[in-house]
């Protein structure tokens, strides 16, 4: 598989940035994309060159590092994979296309494909956390119920793994479905209703101050998240903050 590849190049955060053409061959279609994206490096590194650079980690769907925005969509043209799980299949011998990193006012870019993610983890500081003492011995597993319904929609939410497609995808660069993700996974739970109310007041703080934008209502976020994760969860949020406002108000 022959491919032309339209890759943004950025020095740093203050230099300006550009998109330039690359050829590679001989890609097999069982590669994944980030294994396409070594063979150029490595081309790239051969004669001299900087090679193109690029969050990555565990390379099986886990970590969330991998954030790349290929031909207009956050991880490509699959659903329910990150770029690290797409594969070259997905695409056509002889096929231009077109890579660049997230866009968003809140994740800055560093070098090339690769942003500066921390607001997340600024916002998961502001509250995502439980105040249970895990100390000593651990709590057999049925010593508190907690109903199925509950349970199965905590776990869902806890399946997120924080890589911004949903702010990526998203017209106002919205960080909504992440941040009900974390705010869901812990309210469902007993152990998370110690700082219920002031948890979803403070990430909530933190995710307007970090430029995220609002919720834009178009679904993009949940059909571009590579865990699926439900827009009801930003329901759930909206209903949690109105509530610690009311009672804190």
């Amino acid at each position: 598989m022959n491919l032309t590849l339209k890759i943004w190049r950025q020095k740093d955060a203050k230099a300006a940035g550009a998109i330039e053409t690359y050829q590679v061959s001989e890609i097999s279609e069982h590669m994944s994309f980030l294994e396409m994206m070594d063979v150029l490096n490595e081309r790239l590194i051969t004669e001299g060159k900087d090679p193109v650079a690029f969050d990555h980690d565990c390379r099986e769907g886990i970590c969330g590092m991998c954030s790349m925005y290929i031909n207009g969509e956050p991880h490509g043209p699959d659903r329910g994979v990150t770029t690290c799980q797409l594969h070259m299949r997905k695409f056509k011998d002889g096929d231009t296309i077109h890579i660049e990193p997230w866009r968003a006012q809140a994740f800055p870019i560093i070098k090339d494909l690769v942003v500066d993610r921390t607001a997340f983890d600024r916002i998961i500081q502001a509250g995502g956390y439980v105040s249970v003492n895990t100390s000593g011995n651990s709590q057999d597993a049925n010593a508190i119920p907690i109903p199925k319904e509950d349970a199965d929609n905590a776990f869902d939410a806890a399946t997120c793994i924080g890589c911004g497609a949903c702010v990526a995808a998203c017209k106002n660069s919205s960080a909504m479905l992440f941040v009900s993700a974390k705010v869901s996974q812990l309210a469902l739970l007993p152990q998370g209703q110690v700082e219920r109310k002031d948890r979803v007041l403070n990430m909530v703080d933190q995710m307007d101050a970090e430029g995220f934008g609002n919720c834009s209502n178009t679904g993009a976020c949940e059909i571009e998240c590579p865990k699926g994760i439900s827009l009801e969860n930003i329901a759930r949020m909206n209903r949690e903050f109105i509530s610690a406002s009311i009672s804190k108000g």
